[in-house]
């Protein structure tokens, strides 16, 4: 996991305060990995929040976006006052420049599981 997107964004989350660990689990027998209630890779928390973070590559961002909103207990979590995020990472730079890991990071609301019901 040295280089993958849940240690990007577990070391950004550690540089911006936040005590942050893995939740997803390996299950070896099934030789599969299982987000917590579908949808979370990481929970963080702050001072002031708590959040569940799905992570992935930039390319995937969206399916990962939408596989959060149209899950149940996205809705719960989000009601119970959590927050939930989703990270994309991918090499950007400019043309002949290096090339760096940059985070877009979305932040789903209610009202993202409101209208995608709907």
């Amino acid at each position: 996991m040295a280089n993958s997107p849940t240690s990007r964004s577990l070391e950004m989350l550690r540089k911006d305060g936040y005590v942050a660990d893995v939740i997803e689990r390996w299950i070896p027998r099934a030789m599969i990995r299982k987000d917590w209630c579908g949808f979370g890779d990481i929970l963080a928390c702050g001072d002031e929040n708590i959040a569940l973070i799905q992570t992935t590559t930039a390319s995937n961002l969206m399916a990962r976006w939408h596989k959060v909103v149209a899950n149940p207990a996205a809705e719960k979590w989000l009601n119970a006052g959590g927050e939930i995020f989703v990270h994309g990472w991918a090499k950007r730079g400019g043309r002949g420049e290096r090339k760096l890991w940059q985070c877009d990071v979305r932040k789903i609301r209610l009202e993202d599981i409101s209208s995608a019901s709907a």
